[in-house]
């Protein structure tokens, strides 16, 4: 079981004036934490000062680089043993850090899941909902919140994942992903998220598309039979069905049946090479 003295709180934060300053008051009144490291990222609202004053150590970016590129100097000046990442936002109840913190042992990433309610609205509530599903199958693990800011880790297994970090979104699909496939314990733990202070930076057409070829990545990182199989198995059957339609009323198989199968097949074969690479990957890893 981990400990708050032994915890470093990263909290990537981009204008976020109106709430930064109740998140690090009150993530300092709930337990001893090792620190509380607050990377501004760019912002023109003192964010950065009004952090400092509320007692959070902060390192400052000199302009706006992205949510992952924040997490990602956290992690790296973060001296903790076990880091705990939370948006700046003020959706995420700080009391329920200490929850989160206690699952690591149990688990080597604890995530805050949010209900389904306390998403902005039905597009990104049903937006989320997909993105969980697909993620879910690739990962072949249940994932009740794909996106959630609000977690807890190990540092050194942060760092593990840290080059695949996005500096943009998304670095929650990211991490849940990477740890997940590498064979790590992840849980969930349930939350109830407040509403955000301010408007969201997630705009759901745009970085809905991001999150998706995120996941694709990662995936193909670690298990990329999970996305060549379903295709290769898709193009066979629908080359072999042609071809059994085609001999059945027309006596010859086509063109198209004989192009659909093989490439149904080389899709395979790609996938299968590509799953040996996954694997060298890892060999050796400690």
């Amino acid at each position: 079981m981990a400990a708050p003295d032994s915890t470093s709180i990263v909290i990537p934060a981009y204008n976020e004036a109106a709430s930064i300053a109740r998140v690090v008051s009150e993530l300092a009144a709930t337990a001893p934490w090792h620190q509380i490291i607050v990377v501004d990222d760019g912002s023109i609202d003192g964010t950065g000062a009004i952090a400092a004053a509320a007692g959070a150590r902060v390192v400052r970016h000199p302009y706006n680089k992205g949510n992952g590129a924040a997490v990602k100097s956290g992690i790296r000046v973060a001296s903790g043993e076990y880091i705990l990442i939370i948006d700046a936002d003020g959706q995420h109840p700080p009391a329920e850090a200490v929850r989160l913190v206690d699952r690591l042992g149990e688990y080597d990433l604890v995530i805050g899941a949010r209900a389904p309610a306390t998403q902005a609205n039905l597009a990104r509530r049903a937006g989320n909902h997909l993105l969980n599903r697909l993620a879910g199958y690739l990962a072949e693990h249940h994932i009740p919140d794909l996106t959630s800011g609000f977690r807890a880790a190990r540092a050194s297994y942060l760092r593990e994942f840290i080059h695949l970090l996005p500096n943009k979104f998304s670095t929650p699909t990211t991490t849940t992903l990477a740890f997940l496939k590498a064979g790590y314990s992840v849980g969930f733990e349930p939350i109830e998220a407040a509403r955000r202070s301010g408007e969201s930076k997630i705009r759901l057409m745009r970085d809905g598309v991001r999150f998706f070829l995120i996941i694709l990545k990662v995936v193909t990182i670690f298990s990329p039979l999970r996305i060549f199989l379903p295709i290769s198995l898709a193009s066979f059957a629908l080359g072999a069905g042609y071809a059994a339609w085609t001999i059945a009323t027309q006596s010859h198989v086509t063109n198209s049946s004989v192009l659909l199968i093989m490439l149904a097949v080389i899709v395979f074969l790609v996938g299968l090479v590509s799953e040996q690479i996954a694997a060298l990957r890892f060999e050796g890893r400690e």
